[in-house]
């Protein structure tokens, strides 16, 4: 005889495993979709992308993307902005750690490197600082960029020549990664020497976790 519901012997992993699945809310699913459209944008740029691209990788509809974001343009200004707020926070929470023994320039320039585990999010940058004659990415990239800017000269209390510094090693970190320099590391010396002098404490991890050339996005 089957045991009635007040002598059940199922267990609480038995009840757990047959519960449904929580549902994503709406907020998430969002953040979600906007991960997924900082990678593919990064990989492909912003010609090369399509709404059908980012919603394949977030695993949504197409027409669930196009109904939270509108457009392609509208897409990529938030994964955009996605990317320079988690750019900002690094840099602020670098600026922040007082308890660290490294110097401020090497806090600053790891948090940078450490963005290399958001995928895409450098790439992503990357192309919108390409697209400045666009008339609504074009703006919204100059202002990112100029509000770097401002947070090395105000905020860090860097002078216009280290502030100058900085932004061209960000800059040439960009490129090394969109192009993919990891797979040509220990094969290329003229690649061996440029990594190792650009990543000196974070070559390790730029190694694994870099993207490469092989990997679709």
């Amino acid at each position: 005889m089957a045991p009635s519901p007040s002598t059940s012997t199922a267990s609480p992993a038995d009840a757990a495993s047959a519960a449904p699945a929580r549902r994503m809310s709406s907020d998430e699913r969002r953040e979600q979709i906007i991960a997924a459209a900082i990678a593919m944008f990064g990989a492909r740029g912003y010609e090369g992308t399509t709404t059908d691209d980012v919603a394949r990788a977030a695993g949504v509809s197409q027409p669930y993307v196009v109904r939270l974001f509108g457009s392609k343009e509208s897409l990529f200004l938030a994964a955009l902005s996605a990317s320079s707020d988690a750019l900002m926070a690094a840099f602020r929470e670098a600026l922040a750690d007082d308890a660290s023994d490294l110097e401020l320039p090497q806090r600053i320039g790891d948090a940078y490197v450490q963005l290399v585990s958001v995928r895409g999010l450098h790439q992503t940058l990357s192309h919108a600082w390409l697209l400045g004659s666009h008339p609504v990415i074009g703006p919204a990239a100059r202002d990112i960029f100029a509000d770097v800017w401002q947070f090395f000269r105000e905020e860090v209390g860097f002078s216009a020549e280290e502030a100058s510094s900085f932004l061209a090693q960000g800059m040439l970190i960009n490129v090394m990664i969109g192009m993919r320099l990891v797979d040509d590391y220990d094969t290329d010396p003229r690649i061996t020497e440029l990594m190792q002098t650009c990543f000196p404490s974070k070559l390790p991890q730029i190694l694994d976790i870099a993207p490469r050339a092989d990997e679709p996005w």
